[in-house]
C-alpha cells in the first residue's frame, strides 16, 4: 500500500476517543486527502477535548452519540479504534460487505518502509519502548516514537526520515489486526504475559494468541527478544522463527542473552560476556524495571548498538510519567504516581518497589482478574489502603476479608474521588512514609482513562500545603 492510494478514499473512522490515537488518525488521513466520516458512541460534549484538537480541519463529517449501519456499508474502508472487538456488529457488517477493516497499527505497518521495533507485554511496554528509543537516540540514530503511552500512530508517518527506526508499542488489540494481515515487526520484544483484559477476551488463550502475532510472521533474519523467566513466554520459544535473544534474572549459559548476575546486568553476544551496568547505578525504582532494562538492552544488541551507548542511555534514564513517577515530598512523606498499574501484578510490583511504609490508593473498575495476589501484598506490605469505587475494589476487599476475618466492612474506606483519597492518605501518612497510587485496576467510570486518573492524583497532591 502507498499513501497515494488513500487520497479520495471514503473512510469511516470508528472511535475518535479521548486518547491521541484517534486524533492522529484523523489528522493524517485528512492531510492525505481522504474523505472522512468520524463516528463515536460518545457525545460531542464528551469528546470535546479531541474535537478541539481537530477544529482547524475541514471537510470532515461527524456522527456522534451513535453508529449508523450505512456508515459501515457505504464506505471504502473502516478504521476501528484498537479496543473495539472484532465481533462488534458494525465491524462484522463491514466485513460481511467485503469492506477492509483496519486499525491504525495495520495501516502504519503497510505504509512504513523503515525498520520497526515492536514492543508488547502485559506490563513494562511503555518503559521498555521509551528506553529503547533513548538508547537509539544516544547512539546517534533517528528513532521515532509510535503508540508509546499517549503518542499517536498514523500521523507519525510524516516524521519518518530515510534512516529512521520506528519504536512501536503494541497492545494485544493492535496486534490482533497485524495477525489478520500477516504482519510482524523486524525486531519484536516481549516483556511478560499475565492475565489482563479478561473483560474483553474469552480467556487467556485468546489473549495470548493476539500477543503471539508480534513474532508470528517474522523471518529468520529478524530478531525476537523474550523474557525467559515468564512461563507463558518460555512456552512460545519453539514457535519463533526469528533469531532469539533471551533475558533473565538468572545467568543464561548459552546463546545471545541479557541477564542479572550478582549486582550487575551482563550481555552475552553469543561469544563474549560484557558487563553493561551495575544495578546500583540505575535510577528507576523496582525490580520489575530491571527486566524492562534487560529487554531494552536485548533490542540494542539486535540493532548492533555499541555497549557504551547502551550503558550511557540507561545511566541517564529517569523513568517516565505515570509509572512509579515521583511527584513531591511533603512533611517527610513522598508521593508516587503509578496510575499505569492497571493489573494486580503491576500494583504488586509497585508496592514491592518500596522498603518504606506505604499508604496505598488502589482499586476501581474490574477487568475480571483475580485479586488474591494483590490482597496478599496489601496484607504483607501496606500500612494503609484507600479504595477507589468499583468492582475490583470489592474483589480486593473480599480477598482481604479471607486473609483477615476479623476485619469488618467499615474497616475498608471506599471513595468516589481522587481528591478524597489523597486527603485520607495524607491524614494517615507519617514522616518517612510513601503515598502510592498503584490501582491494579481499570480507570473507566470515575476517570476518562488511566492518564486522567494520574493527572487527578497529581492535581490533588499539588494542592496539598
Amino acid at each position: 500500500m502507498k499513501v497515494e492510494d488513500l487520497k479520495g478514499k471514503k473512510i469511516t473512522i470508528m472511535g475518535l476517543g479521548l486518547n491521541s490515537g484517534g486524533v492522529g488518525t484523523v489528522r493524517f488521513l485528512n492531510y492525505l486527502g481522504a474523505r472522512l466520516l468520524v463516528t463515536d458512541i460518545k457525545s460531542k460534549e464528551e469528546l470535546s477535548p479531541s474535537l478541539e484538537k481537530l477544529k482547524d480541519l475541514k471537510d470532515i463529517e461527524y456522527v456522534l452519540g451513535q453508529h449508523r449501519p450505512e456508515d459501515f456499508e457505504k464506505t471504502d474502508m473502516v478504521i476501528k479504534t484498537p479496543g473495539v472487538p472484532w465481533n462488534n456488529k458494525y465491524v462484522a457488517l463491514a466485513i460481511s460487505k467485503n469492506i477492509p477493516v483496519e486499525v491504525d497499527s495495520s495501516l502504519f505497518f503497510k505504509l512504513c518502509k523503515n525498520p520497526i521495533i515492536g514492543i508488547t507485554g502485559t506490563k513494562g511496554k511503555t518503559t521498555t519502548a521509551t528506553l529503547i528509543y533513548e538508547i537509539l537516540k544516544t547512539a546517534g540514530k533517528h528513532p521515532i516514537k509510535v503508540g508509546i503511552g499517549q503518542v499517536s500512530v498514523l500521523d507519525k508517518l510524516k516524521e519518518i526520515k530515510k534512516d529512521s527506526v520506528v519504536v512501536f508499542e503494541l497492545s494485544s488489540w493492535r496486534l490482533s489486526v497485524l495477525g489478520r494481515y500477516k504482519l510482524s515487526p523486524q525486531i519484536s520484544v516481549l516483556t511478560n504475559i499475565y492475565p489482563d483484559h479478561l473483560n474483553y477476551y474469552s480467556g487467556m488463550d485468546a489473549y495470548i494468541k493476539d500477543k503471539k502475532y508480534i513474532f508470528a510472521n517474522q523471518k529468520s533474519s529478524d530478531y525476537c527478544i523474550i523474557n525467559f523467566d515468564n512461563s507463558d513466554l518460555r512456552k512460545m520459544i519453539p514457535e519463533i522463527k526469528a533469531q532469539i535473544i533471551e533475558f533473565s534474572e538468572n545467568k543464561i549459559e548459552d546463546g545471545r542473552s541479557v541477564y542479572l548476575a550478582g549486582d550487575a546486568i551482563y550481555l552475552n553476544n553469543g561469544i563474549d560476556e560484557r558487563k553493561i551496568i551495575d544495578v546500583s547505578e540505575i535510577k528507576i525504582k523496582g525490580k520489575h524495571n530491571l527486566c524492562n532494562i534487560m529487554a531494552a538492552i536485548g533490542a540494542g544488541q539486535a540493532l548492533g548498538i555499541e555497549i557504551k551507548d547502551i550503558s550511557k542511555a540507561i545511566l541517564e534514564f529517569k523513568g517516565i510519567p505515570y509509572r512509579l513517577e515521583f511527584l513531591k515530598e511533603i512533611n517527610g512523606v513522598k508521593y508516587y504516581n503509578d496510575t499505569a498499574a492497571t493489573t494486580p501484578e503491576s500494583a504488586i510490583s509497585g508496592i514491592s518497589a518500596f522498603n518504606e511504609p506505604v499508604i496505598l490508593i488502589a482499586g476501581g473498575p474490574d477487568k475480571k482478574l483475580s485479586m488474591a495476589g494483590l490482597a496478599k501484598a496489601i496484607q504483607d506490605k501496606v500500612k494503609g489502603v484507600i479504595f477507589l469505587k468499583g468492582e475490583a475494589s470489592q474483589k480486593i476487599i473480599a480477598e482481604l476479608k479471607k486473609l483477615m476475618p476479623e476485619k469488618k466492612d467499615e474497616d475498608f474506606r471506599i471513595v468516589e474521588s481522587m481528591a478524597k483519597a489523597v486527603e485520607i492518605a495524607r491524614g494517615e501518612a507519617e514522616n518517612g512514609n510513601v503515598v502510592l497510587l498503584s490501582p491494579g485496576a481499570a480507570s473507566f467510570g470515575i476517570f476518562r482513562n488511566e492518564f486522567d486518573r494520574g493527572d487527578k492524583f497529581k492535581e490533588a497532591v499539588n494542592s496539598l500545603k
